[in-house]
């Protein structure tokens, strides 16, 4: 079996990371890539690491361009994917990188996007939990097979869904009091050249940004602890959310705290790490560490690992949950290529790894 894939927006970091990917999958025969600006160049001028791909020259991004593939890869900025993926085939299947079809409520997109909502497609996080009306708690991934359109998730909201969804799940977490702190690699803010985005300013720097709830991925955090248990009302779930830039270029370590639940304020702590542990004990690329080892961001680095550790701190009664990622592995071409792997009835595991790279 052959999957013939096309990139769009191949010269970014996202579309650079899924190249990197999709070259060691064994199913996958890397198609057309393209771009906008940079189209006419070859891939090397963008990224001089992707040394068996280096030769190929982007096209611009058209319909013609990506026909006669697969699988689309949709590596746009914001506001972009709608347009392009209504143009390609119902048979193909389409993975958008971006937020454009993250979202449920088209009023979330409207408050912190700014413009029309393009729709609501297949969440693409496997191991997100997915609580019923009935009281069963499923996994995202039965949602996934064979569908043909995959909404990526953010990679801050993958980092802080994997951490606390199984305290939203077991009922030992309040969520009307959540508070993430994130600390996040340049790379998680683009490629374009921004002052604040030069070496200059961000060496030995680290710098708060979208302070005061204003992160385009709070509506999504919120939309993923609803759906592991928290509710369904937008009230269900209170959250703080501040991302930190820190001078690395790649990785997120996100510490995640909420209140102990009414009636749960006494629960002995193994009984808390167990609900952790009890999630993750069947998923390759989640896991719960040993007690008393935390997550770095350098144990994740090259791997579409989770790596994800909890504490309960007794005095201010929250429980404290931190989590690494690869915010370009993980956080988004990873689990891209995982979801995709899924949809077309692979194994989940197939081209990606769980070895970091160190130092």
């Amino acid at each position: 079996m052959t999957i013939r894939v096309a990139v769009a927006g191949a010269s970014g970091y996202a579309g650079g990371e899924m190249l990197r990917l999709l070259a060691g999958h064994p199913e996958v025969e890397v198609g057309t890539l393209t771009a906008h600006s940079s189209a006419g160049t070859p891939l090397g001028q963008h990224h001089p690491h992707l040394r068996s791909l280096a030769d190929r020259v982007l096209e611009p991004t058209t319909p013609e361009a990506l026909a006669g593939h697969d699988v689309v890869v949709l590596a746009l900025p914001h506001g972009a994917s709608g347009a392009v993926a209504a143009q390609l085939p119902d048979d193909v299947l389409v993975l958008d990188l971006g937020a454009d079809h993250r979202l449920v409520s088209a009023d979330d997109w409207s408050e912190y996007y700014g413009s029309e909502h393009a729709g609501t497609w297949p969440y693409g996080l496997p191991e997100l939990l997915v609580a019923g009306a009935d009281g069963t708690v499923t996994r995202q991934r039965e949602n996934l097979a064979g569908v043909r359109r995959i909404a990526v998730p953010g990679c801050n909201v993958t980092a802080v869904t994997l951490g606390l969804q199984p305290g939203v799940a077991s009922g030992l977490v309040d969520t009307s009091d959540v508070v993430a702190v994130l600390a996040v690699g340049y790379s998680g803010a683009g490629k374009a050249l921004k002052p604040h985005l030069l070496a200059a300013e961000g060496l030995g720097s680290a710098v708060p940004y979208a302070v005061g709830g204003t992160h385009r991925h709070v509506p999504e955090i919120a939309q993923n602890l609803r759906s592991a248990g928290a509710g369904p009302g937008r009230d269900a779930v209170g959250l703080s959310f501040t991302p930190v830039l820190v001078p690395m270029s790649r990785g997120i370590l996100a510490t995640v705290t909420a209140r102990l639940a009414p009636g749960h304020e006494d629960a002995a702590d193994a009984e808390i790490r167990q609900a952790w542990a009890d999630t993750y004990v069947a998923e390759p690329f989640v896991e719960l560490l040993p007690e008393g080892q935390w997550p770095t961001t350098a144990m994740t680095v090259g791997a579409n690992t989770a790596l994800v550790q909890v504490a309960v701190d007794r005095r201010a009664g929250r429980v404290v949950t931190v989590t690494a990622i690869d915010n370009l592995v993980k956080g988004t071409a990873g689990g891209a290529l995982q979801s995709m792997n899924i949809a077309l009835g692979l194994h989940q595991e197939l081209g990606l790894t769980t070895q970091g790279v160190a130092p």
